[in-house]
């Protein structure tokens, strides 16, 4: 019988090693769940010459990973002073929401809006 290790010269055998590691590093990867289940395939199509002495083989190796875990955000839609549906990231959690990092007070779109360094209302300081 044909031993599977060496069939096709290796090829075999590389190719389901080289999936192999695909899935260790897909399971490896810490924005993936490691729990689901990833799968190797491996198919041998095998056509018969018209003699039936003759197998014309085709080797395929694939997996099939788990993709990285979705990321959540939250988009709030707006318009322009033209009327144009803009979007942009809600960075405080709820609309109209401002918050506070080290540096100063953000509006809920992330931008500055007082800067604790130099005590300053980054709005006045536009105008």
């Amino acid at each position: 019988m044909i031993n599977l290790e060496e069939f096709a010269n290796g090829a075999l055998s590389e190719r389901l090693n080289e999936e192999l590691l695909k899935v260790l590093d897909n399971i490896a990867d810490p924005n993936t769940l490691p729990n689901k289940a990833r799968v190797i395939t491996a198919k041998l199509k095998i056509v018969g010459d018209k003699e039936r002495n003759l197998g014309n083989t085709l080797i395929e190796v694939s997996s099939k990973l788990v993709p990285a875990e979705e990321i959540p955000t939250k988009i709030l839609i707006d318009q322009d002073s033209n009327g144009k549906t803009t979007g942009a990231e809600l960075k405080s959690g709820v609309k109209g929401q401002t918050y506070m990092q080290d540096d100063g007070v953000y509006s809920d779109l992330g931008e500055k809006v007082y800067d604790f360094q130099s005590q300053k209302n980054m709005s006045e300081g536009a105008k």
